[in-house]
């Protein structure tokens, strides 16, 4: 790649993690950076169009100010995001790492039993999860993560199978170097920038699920403020209010936008080093 491209890419890379960062400080700082409570009611203020002092982006149909549901929704987004991902790579990781470590029936059990999760459909499956579990950004967070738990195991296995037969992992298991040891420093630090990578897509998926079963009626429930409950409530108001539909969905999709768009740029950076 040419070095105007890359610096190109380097730039795109930091307004891409400046985005998340003030984003992530935003919902960490929410009590003081929204203007009213997310969840208080005036009535008399139902469908206030935005540009007013006491309603930056308007209000929706209970009075309740949308900026203020839009910053503290994105502590939903961000933690469902951040704790759906470590449970999929804590998963993937002990199964990626058994099935490349040991191979043979104990590796094509592991494996078959990845391929029936991911042969359902992703939104079907984490529905069919928090059906039976219960409604709740918990009950989510967990259908998640075991849901995303393939992804990692196979990335992990594939990273495995090529780095343990490595000169200095050869020569370290020559040494008698315990296998805890040999994972901890030779395995786990050269697959590192690969389960980044996919741990951002994954965040992007996982936000765009949560949205998704949230709009359903089967994550967040009323009156917590979550982005896709947003979007619930505006699907009666498309004409009348669309701003009740557009932020929410503006901060999604920027959102989903950028750890995607972190996700390719990191790839693709680690691909220039190489």
């Amino acid at each position: 790649m040419k070095p105007q491209t890359e610096t190109a890419a380097r730039i795109l890379l930091w307004l891409t993690v400046g985005y998340i960062v003030v984003l992530s400080a935003a919902a960490a700082a929410a009590p003081l950076l929204a203007p009213a409570d997310p969840l208080l009611q005036n009535l008399p203020a139902r469908f206030a169009p935005p540009g007013s002092p006491a309603y930056p982006l308007g209000a929706d149909d209970f009075g309740r100010d949308v900026l203020s549901r839009i910053i503290y929704g994105a502590r939903a987004a961000l933690l469902v995001g951040l704790v759906s991902v470590g449970i999929a790579l804590a998963i993937g990781l002990v199964i990626g790492l058994t099935a490349g470590l040991l191979e043979g029936p104990v590796d094509s059990a592991l494996m078959l039993l990845m391929d029936a999760v991911l042969s359902f459909p992703t939104v079907l499956l984490a529905i069919t999860v928090v059906s039976v579990f219960g409604y709740g950004l918990a009950q989510v967070m967990a259908a998640i993560g075991v849901i995303f738990s393939p992804l990692f195991a196979r990335i992990i296995r594939a990273e495995t199978l090529t780095l343990k037969h490595e000169p200095y992992v050869m020569s370290a298991y020559a040494l008698g170097t315990p296998l805890r040891r040999i994972v901890a420093v030779h395995l786990l630090p050269n697959m590192l920038p690969k389960i980044v990578v996919q741990c951002t897509v994954a965040f992007a998926l996982a936000i765009v699920i949560e949205a998704s079963l949230s709009f359903l009626g089967l994550g967040a429930q009323p009156p917590q403020p979550s982005w896709g409950l947003m979007l619930r409530n505006a699907r009666n108001y498309l004409f009348d209010a669309p701003w009740l539909a557009f932020y929410p969905g503006l901060a999604i999709g920027l959102t989903v936008f950028s750890f995607n768009l972190l996700g390719d740029l990191l790839n693709e950076l680690l691909q220039i080093r190489r």
